[in-house]
């Protein structure tokens, strides 16, 4: 197979679409954000990504809080609008008719439509560049009660998408059992 170099690209597909929650100067703003991962299992830890003038970024900085939201595709248009405007300009919570509720941190506003919540301390900030990579400790965890299968948290119902190169996309089915399926070859040996 034909490989063509495209020069350094940080092209990892697809991204996860949040909804980054933060106070700034004591109101409640939410930021679209397709730069976001898993940083830790232990102490759990999630970092997102951030352009130095976001205006989140300044609420975070002030609390040293933030929430990350999932959002379903039910809100895909909000998510949307939440990364075309800035809250310095405009009530994105009023806007997008957010329910927005508080847990164990009051300067970490969480959105109630959203499927899943997490509540998280700032452990790191680190100039990346173009980006702060922001890396929060999960302090506490939300998730719609409507949103679990025997307790357990269950992808087909909360519905999240993810980000790609222009576009929006659905999660799709199921398709091997992850810790088992390479065991397969393991019986080839």
């Amino acid at each position: 197979m034909s490989k063509k170099k495209l020069g350094a690209q940080p092209i990892l597909w697809p991204h996860p679409t949040v909804l980054v929650g933060s106070h700034v100067d004591g109101k409640p703003d939410f930021a679209a954000v397709a730069w976001t991962g898993v940083a830790a299992s232990n102490p759990p830890a999630i970092s997102i990504a951030l352009q130095h003038h976001r205006y989140s970024l300044k609420g975070i900085r002030q609390n040293m809080t933030f929430s990350v939201n999932i959002p379903s595709v039910a809100l895909v248009k909000e998510t949307d609008y939440c990364g075309l405007v800035s809250g310095a300009a405009t009530d994105k919570v009023k806007d997008c008719g957010f329910k927005v509720f508080y847990g164990n941190l009051e300067t970490a506003p969480l959105i109630e439509q959203c499927p899943i919540n997490l509540e998280l301390e700032v452990v790191h900030i680190l100039n990346m560049g173009s980006h702060a990579l922001v890396v929060g400790r999960v302090v506490e965890t939300h998730i719609s009660e409507d949103c679990l299968t025997d307790g357990h948290p269950d992808m087909d119902k909360v519905k999240p998408f993810t980000f790609g190169p222009g576009k929006y996309f659905t999660v799709g089915e199921a398709f091997a059992e992850a810790f088992k399926i390479g065991k397969e070859i393991e019986s080839k040996s």
